[in-house]
């Protein structure tokens, strides 16, 4: 897996701007991303966390800035283009095909990066195998359960062995036993294959727990970066995020108390 030219860094956004009708979504954002790293990216809804994924992965096209994938440049890449270069992405709701099998829909990630059937079914019975999803492989995906259906398309873009894999929202809707399953996917994705990976989630207790940095945007820049711990305690973090200074996702919620008011738990 080849490296960055700016120090190393696997994946290098600088001063990435996305603009919609003179609207800014993204406002040079910076971000760097290295080899077997998980960032964990987190701001309040309309902050930039998805179009920033979209970026990178060719789905919105970005007004100024560069994005470097393995020290080249991909800014004017096609989404399959940068996929075949080594980045993989889901999507929020996973995009599953409902009437194919748990094992088809895993099957079609690597398919998509260049590889014969027969190396796609050897992949993906190898990782169903690890991750512990070999005995749903011949399910129908619309038959599987909600945490189960993340899984699958968090595997379908591990399958493709990426140097990069982004997560848009993939504990979305899951139960507390669902998280634990799928961190350890996550961590796979990571030490056996050394990805890099940035992941987006509203759970920010699940995120500060997986990452080994954050970064957090509000209204489409930059708000601050670090460590987990130093997210947790940044007044600014929690004033922006909730709309009140405290501890950040002390509680794995989103700050928000059972008669709606937004409030950030205080250890």
């Amino acid at each position: 897996m080849s490296e960055g030219a700016d120090d190393g860094h696997l994946l290098v956004c600088q001063e990435v701007t996305v603009a919609y009708a003179g609207l800014r979504a993204l406002s040079a954002v910076s971000l760097t991303l290295d080899r077997a790293e998980i960032i964990g990216l987190i701001g309040p809804n309309g902050a930039g966390k998805t179009t920033l994924v979209n970026a990178m992965s060719g789905f919105a096209p970005i007004t100024h800035g560069s994005i470097q994938l393995g020290g080249a440049e991909i800014s004017k890449l096609s989404p399959e283009r940068r996929a075949h270069r080594g980045l993989a992405r889901t999507f929020q709701h996973g995009r599953l095909f409902g009437d194919l099998s748990a094992r088809e829909n895993v099957e079609l990630g690597a398919i998509a990066v260049g590889c014969s059937a027969r190396e796609a079914r050897r992949r993906t019975h190898a990782l169903l195998e690890e991750i512990g999803l070999l005995d749903l492989a011949a399910s129908p995906a619309s038959e599987l359960s909600h945490g189960d259906q993340q899984r699958v398309s968090v595997a379908r873009a591990v399958v493709a062995e990426p140097a990069v894999l982004l997560l848009d929202e993939p504990a979305a809707g899951l139960p507390a036993e669902g998280l634990g399953e799928l961190a350890s996917l996550v961590e796979h994705a990571r030490s056996a294959r050394g990805a890099g990976v940035v992941v987006i989630d509203h759970n920010v207790e699940f995120v500060l727990g997986l990452s080994d940095r954050v970064v957090v945007l509000d209204h489409g820049e930059v708000l601050t970066e670090g460590t987990p711990a130093h997210v947790r305690s940044h007044a600014g973090v929690a004033a922006a995020y909730f709309g009140t200074v405290g501890s950040v996702g002390t509680d794995g919620t989103d700050g928000t108390d059972e008669a709606g008011t937004r409030t950030v738990p205080v250890p």
